[in-house]
C-alpha cells in the first residue's frame, strides 16, 4: 500500500508541474496568433504561424490532460453520478478507468510509432512551410504518456479508497 501511495503522490506532483507549464502555453499561441496578424494586415502573411499554432495547442491540450484528470476538470456526466456516494463514485471510476487506461495504451502504442516513423524518415508536414514532425508528434506522445500514469494513479487511489485508505489529491492536499 505505501508503494501505491508513493506512486499516486509521485504521478499527481509531476503532473500537477508539467501541467501548471502546459497552462502558459496559451500565451505562446497567442503571440503566435498575434504575429499572423500583424503580418497580414502588412500584407506579408507569415506562412508557418498558423501550423506553428497547431503545434502548440497540441502541447497545450495533451500536456495538460493529466493534470485536468487529476483535478478531475474532465467531461464526466454528472446527471446521475452526482448523486452517488464516494465509494459508489470510486467503485465506477475503477471499472470505467479500465477501459481508459486500454485506449490509452493503445493510442501509446500509435504515438510511438508514429514517432520513430518521424524520426527514422524525417518525416515533414505537407504545407509550404514543411516542418519536421518528430518534435509535435514527441510531444503528442508525452502527453498521452502522462495521462496513462495519470489513469493508473486514479485506479489506485480509487482502491485504496475502496479499502478504506484515503490518498488525496495533491491539490486537496494542499500541495
Amino acid at each position: 500500500m505505501k508503494l501505491a501511495e508513493a506512486y499516486i503522490r509521485a504521478v499527481d506532483a509531476f503532473n500537477r508541474r508539467v501541467g501548471r507549464f502546459a497552462m502558459y502555453l496559451i500565451f505562446a499561441l497567442m503571440g503566435v496568433l498575434f504575429w499572423s496578424s500583424i503580418t497580414k494586415a502588412a500584407g506579408s502573411p507569415a506562412l508557418w504561424t498558423l501550423e506553428f499554432a497547431q503545434f502548440i495547442m497540441v502541447g497545450y491540450y495533451l500536456l495538460g490532460g493529466a493534470y485536468s484528470m487529476q483535478l478531475g476538470d474532465h467531461v464526466r456526466m454528472d446527471l446521475v453520478y452526482g448523486g452517488w456516494s464516494p465509494r459508489r463514485k470510486a467503485a465506477v471510476d475503477a471499472v470505467t478507468v479500465l477501459f481508459l487506461l486500454f485506449y490509452l495504451g493503445v493510442l501509446l502504442y500509435g504515438g510511438i510509432s508514429s514517432t520513430t516513423y518521424a524520426l527514422e524518415y524525417g518525416e515533414r508536414a505537407h504545407s509550404v512551410w514543411r516542418p519536421y514532425m518528430w518534435p509535435v508528434k514527441m510531444i503528442a506522445t508525452l502527453g498521452v504518456f502522462l495521462m496513462l500514469l495519470q489513469a493508473f494513479a486514479e485506479f489506485l487511489r480509487d482502491v485504496l479508497f475502496l479499502s478504506g485508505v484515503s490518498v488525496n489529491h495533491e491539490s486537496e492536499a494542499g500541495l
